[in-house]
């Protein structure tokens, strides 16, 4: 079955040759590229036209797993197997077809969600400390209470005052009944 390759850089200063010639010695037949962040799915027209098409049986090819993706990884094989096709990283032990490659793959997403959740408690750590020191104050809030009372004196609805300061319609109903005290 086809064999459909993917080269991603993060930028355009970065050269796309070297994954090309690796996805080209894999045997794919076709070779779709981008230089984009691998952050989101979106903005990313490439990847999504070889998830929307790709067979089953067909095999998705990359060099590496991080040229794919950070963050929607499990969202990109959860589509492929849906498809029934397969993952395969040509510089990794990665081959959704496989046990062996499922296990590698399972495993590499369980490290990346620890990874994450690691990053996310020293982040709440270093918020903590810097609250006891007085240094972090916080995100300023987004919300002008006092603007929206005064629109709401001078006979505006909330719907145009929601639309005029990028807010919803709730939170200026809340700052009415007196929740944002």
């Amino acid at each position: 079955m086809a064999r459909i390759g993917y080269a991603r850089t993060f930028t355009t200063d970065q050269n796309l040759a070297a994954q090309i010639a690796a996805l080209r010695n894999a045997g794919c037949e076709v070779i779709r590229e981008e230089q984009k962040s691998g952050a989101s799915l979106e903005g990313r027209p490439q990847l999504m036209t070889i998830l929307d098409f790709i067979h089953a049986g067909e095999t998705f090819v990359i060099t590496r797993i991080d040229r794919l993706a950070r963050r929607d990884l499990q969202v990109i094989v959860d589509r492929l197997k849906a498809k029934g096709a397969h993952l395969v990283a040509t510089e990794q032990p990665v081959d959704t077809s496989t046990a062996a490659g499922k296990a590698f793959f399972d495993m590499l997403g369980v490290f990346a969600e620890f990874e994450t959740n690691l990053r996310r408690e020293r982040q709440a750590e270093g918020i903590a400390a810097a609250r006891k020191r007085g240094i972090y104050k916080g995100r300023p809030p987004k919300i002008n209470r006092a603007e929206i009372l005064l629109r709401l004196q001078q006979g505006q609805g909330p719907s145009k005052i929601a639309r005029d300061l990028g807010i919803s319609r709730g939170t200026v109903y809340q700052v009415r009944k007196g929740v944002f005290e």
